[in-house]
């Protein structure tokens, strides 16, 4: 074998091993890890509110607000269009985009009234249905809810107040 023809294949094969080498030491990843650990918050921007009811009758029913904020009625309660405004709560949750959170509503609760009385609340869904993926890095997520009220006589004319529980899981 020539020396020209050994020297152009000594070439050939230190190029083609120094690419081999340039192969095996390069670290690919499909995406970047997320920071550890991953953090969600929630703030409350706005309280659930169902505006001014009023029982008429002995058998009472059910108020509810959705998530949008529409209100609605059974059995005998009247919807008057004054007074305080109705809205369902507001929570902003903060998290890395990408992020899936799980919503889980607490038990009922009882919201006790300022002249005795005590109204049953049950949370509604979320605006953005459970789970839901993080989309920026806040996520607005409304939440509604049901009472439901008795008769004028157990349920008195009086403002009524209480909370509830809503626990957003970082999946």
């Amino acid at each position: 074998m020539n020396s020209t023809i050994l020297s152009l294949l000594m070439r050939r094969l230190s190029i083609f091993l120094c690419f081999l080498m340039t192969l095996i030491y390069l670290k690919t990843e499909a995406q970047e890890k997320p920071p550890k650990p991953i953090t969600v918050t929630v703030s409350t921007l706005q309280h659930l509110n169902f505006g001014t009811i009023i029982p008429n009758g002995s058998a009472g029913g059910t108020v509810t607000v959705d998530h949008s904020g529409f209100r609605t009625s059974t059995g005998e309660i009247i919807l008057p269009s004054i007074g305080t405004y109705c809205s369902p709560a507001l929570f902003e949750v903060t998290a890395i985009p990408g992020t899936l959170i799980t919503i889980v509503n607490g038990p009922n609760s009882f919201l006790s009234g300022s002249n005795t009385g005590s109204i049953m609340l049950t949370i509604g869904p979320s605006s953005t249905g459970s789970p839901f993926v993080a989309t920026g890095a806040t996520t607005d997520v409304f939440i509604g809810g049901t009472l439901t009220v008795g008769s004028l006589s157990a349920n008195p004319a009086g403002a009524y107040n209480g909370t509830f529980t809503v626990t957003f899981i970082q999946n």
